[in-house]
């Protein structure tokens, strides 16, 4: 059986794999500035059986690799994300980022090494192959507006028929398979405001208009979103990540400047949230006799596996019987955000999730200065996904 002695491979490549892992570790890039990770990638094909590489996708360094089947069938995309995070690195292993305050601390590094050589894989494979995998390696996934949206207006889906992604979980259980049909991470929203009153000396403020005053009623405020305007049975949260009022203690600050992060996990909701962001500052304006300067974005859009190729993932990584994986679970779902919801508003697909928690010691959040990874989600990795592509190009997907 095919999907056999594709695991037979990746097994005899798992070493690698996790060198691979290790050296992009060490050699972080920040996003849409990926340069030589970009290289390393394209280099890493030169000698790899694969029909197509075409660089610089979309004009930000991203890197689609095209796998035509001997065999016709369904075009299906799969994708990995390759930058890091300005964070300085703090876990003290031997591989640990060599560019200051830059890391990679979302398992990005990970992804890509997986994926660099399932495709590898997959490509030597290929006069037995059904179908077409295209392989999409993509910048930028951490800074708005993300490098989804520049490879879509590319044409990377174009005559695409379903597009997979994976993404390994320090705070899921390494051994498991995690995924979960319909609305599954949160879209997100970022707002700036600028609130503008009248400085003055801290013996007199009759004679100013204390923006601080202003700006911490504004935050105060904003709390009743959540607990009254939203459904209890709906996903929200605002979160004021900078309020900058710094000043002298006894001056009437004449400025304050407030960024706001939301996530919600309907549109609707996410509609309702602006709507009372919206509200609080023209009741600002009218209740302190401010004026308010608002600036919202709605940038990651929710995140929504299709029912249908959700189901076809399950199936296929139930009947792979992968060794290493333990169990094949839902998710509850996800409050983080993530560009391939851009993915999936323009073809059907599933983000789904491998757990990869340490064996040992505490297990970081992402985005932490000591996140890792457990690597044997690396192996899981490159399997679960070569289950879920031979099961849908071969039409097994319903069975």
């Amino acid at each position: 059986m095919l999907l056999d002695e594709v695991f037979e491979r990746l097994d005899e490549k798992k070493d690698r794999i996790i060198e691979i892992r290790r050296y992009l570790h060490e050699h972080p890039e920040l996003s849409f500035e990926e340069e030589e990770t970009a290289k390393y990638i394209s280099d890493f094909y030169a000698d790899v059986p694969v029909d197509h590489v075409e660089t610089d996708f979309g004009g930000q360094r991203g890197i689609v690799v095209t796998i035509n089947g001997a065999k016709s069938g369904k075009t299906i995309a799969i994708r990995a994300d390759f930058d890091a995070l300005p964070i300085k690195e703090e876990t003290g292993l031997p591989f640990a980022s060599k560019n200051e305050g830059v890391m990679h601390a979302c398992g990005h590094d990970g992804h890509t090494a997986y994926m660099l050589v399932l495709a590898e894989t997959l490509a030597e494979f290929k006069d037995r192959l059904q179908g077409t995998v295209r392989v999409i390696h993509q910048p930028a996934e951490e800074m708005p507006p993300g490098g989804a949206i520049g490879m879509i207006e590319a044409g990377v889906l174009d005559g695409a028929e379903a597009i997979l992604g994976i993404h390994v979980m320090s705070n899921m259980e390494t051994g498991k398979v995690y995924y979960r049909s319909g609305n599954t991470q949160t879209g997100r929203s970022y707002f700036k405001l600028v609130v503008q009153g009248k400085g003055g000396h801290g013996s007199s403020p009759h004679l100013a208009n204390d923006a601080v005053v202003a700006a911490s009623s504004f935050v105060m405020n904003l709390q009743t979103i959540v607990s009254r305007r939203i459904n209890p049975f709906d996903a929200a949260t605002v979160t004021i990540g900078n309020l900058d009022g710094k000043g002298t203690f006894n001056v009437i600050k004449d400025s304050v400047t407030i960024e706001g992060d939301i996530r919600a996990m309907s549109d609707e909701t996410r509609e309702i949230v602006e709507r009372e962001v919206r509200a609080f500052t023209e009741g600002l304006e009218r209740s302190f006799r401010v004026t308010c300067d608002l600036e919202y974005k709605n940038d990651y859009p929710v995140l929504y596996n299709n029912p249908e190729v959700t189901e076809q993932v399950r199936q296929s990584l139930d009947r792979a019987q992968i060794p290493e994986v333990d169990a094949v679970l839902e998710t509850p779902p996800q409050p983080p955000s993530e560009d391939f919801a851009y993915y999936l508003q323009k073809v059907p697909g599933c983000f789904f999730y491998v757990g990869a928690a340490p064996e040992t010691g505490e297990a970081y959040p992402h985005h932490h200065p000591k996140f890792n990874i457990d690597e044997k989600s690396l192996i899981i990795s490159a399997k679960s996904m070569a289950a879920a592509v031979l099961s849908y190009c071969d039409g097994s997907e319903n069975e």
